[in-house]
């Protein structure tokens, strides 16, 4: 005997679960080139033409499909984005839509055509909302305000993590930044899940057990207020991790249930590796640029904000929800 103590997940439980062992990345790992995908000029050229094709042929938004317009050049970029965030960084950042050039109406038309190249664009609210303004509107977060309505912190986490069908990828487009703060930052959960291994195999054992979330009030009137799931979970060999200490500490107070305290533990460990400077990278996004993320291989984090006083450039963010199997309504 060594005097080493077996901290591994058979010690706890008899069974091995899955390791995430060399499957993530650290700050080091990755430049701005890993997730960046430049628009050609061929590309850009293609923008006009669909703006051009859009204002001759009016149509509702809604109804508007990559089939209908000739793209090669975006099409072979939104290839580089998906695969970047299948197989690489987990995030891409499309730089750029010409936004200064056309109406921002036209701008988001587009981003809802290309967005249909990630998957099916799907409902963000249980009222059917397709494309959802990110912006601070004032009000406070609490149950039924979701954060991204305010200018509060997020934590690092996945959107909707208690969804029924949680989206496959997010996409972001910047209409404006805020004039200070806003900032994002990404972090591979498959680091976080190997970390969690390595230093706090107990705690991550209890996030393989169903935990509740809070729905923030987005479900039909008669149901649950909380789901109740694992935090992870894998699927043909890939991480799916619905991530969010804030909402788990939310849904039981929404559910009326105490928390047990194994379960207390593994969130404060979770919050304490993901605050580690090694462990993730900041991008923030500008004016007319796009970002797209796996939304169950990679946390991401916004930090508060301060926006301008012209309302006019405060900060917007019009967000996309993209989902590979399920239909198009909030549950799928």
């Amino acid at each position: 005997m060594d005097g080493t103590i077996d901290l591994s997940f058979e010690t706890f439980t008899g069974t091995k679960l899955p390791s995430a062992e060399g499957l993530g990345w650290v700050t080091t790992d990755l430049s701005e080139r890993d997730w960046t995908v430049k628009l050609t000029d061929e590309a850009l050229s293609e923008v006009a033409q669909m703006v051009e094709q859009i204002r001759e042929k009016p149509m509702p938004r809604l109804l508007r499909k990559p089939n209908q317009f000739q793209m090669q050049h975006l099409e072979e970029a939104y290839r580089k984005a998906k695969d970047i965030c299948d197989s690489g960084a987990g995030f891409a950042v499309i730089d750029r839509f010409p936004i200064e050039g056309f109406t921002i109406d036209e701008m988001v038309d587009v981003y809802w055509v290309l967005g249909q190249l990630m998957g099916q664009n799907v409902a963000q609210k249980w009222n059917g909302t397709m494309i959802y303004d990110v912006t601070d509107t004032g009000k406070k977060y609490s149950y039924g305000v979701r954060a991204s309505a305010t200018n509060a912190e997020l934590v690092f986490h996945t959107d909707n993590a208690f969804g029924i069908n949680v989206p496959d990828y997010v996409g972001l487009l910047c209409k404006h930044p805020a004039k200070s703060g806003g900032l994002s930052r990404f972090c591979s959960l498959y680091t976080v899940h190997q970390r969690m291994e390595n230093e706090y195999p107990k705690e991550l054992f209890r996030l393989y057990q169903p935990v509740h979330f809070d729905r923030q009030a987005e479900h039909s009137e008669n149901n649950a207020k909380t789901t109740f799931a694992p935090m992870f979970t894998w699927s043909a060999g890939k991480l799916r991790c619905r991530a969010n200490s804030s909402l788990v500490r939310k849904g039981y107070d929404v559910a009326g249930v105490a928390m047990d305290n194994q379960l207390e533990q593994a969130l404060k460990a979770i919050d304490e590796i993901t605050s580690s400077p090694d462990l993730w990278v900041e991008a923030p996004l500008s004016r007319g640029q796009v970002q797209y993320l796996n939304n169950h291989e990679l946390g991401h984090y916004r930090s508060d904000f301060i926006d301008h006083d012209d309302e006019a450039k405060k900060r917007h963010l019009f967000r996309l929800w993209h989902r590979t199997e399920g239909d198009q309504t909030y549950d799928g």
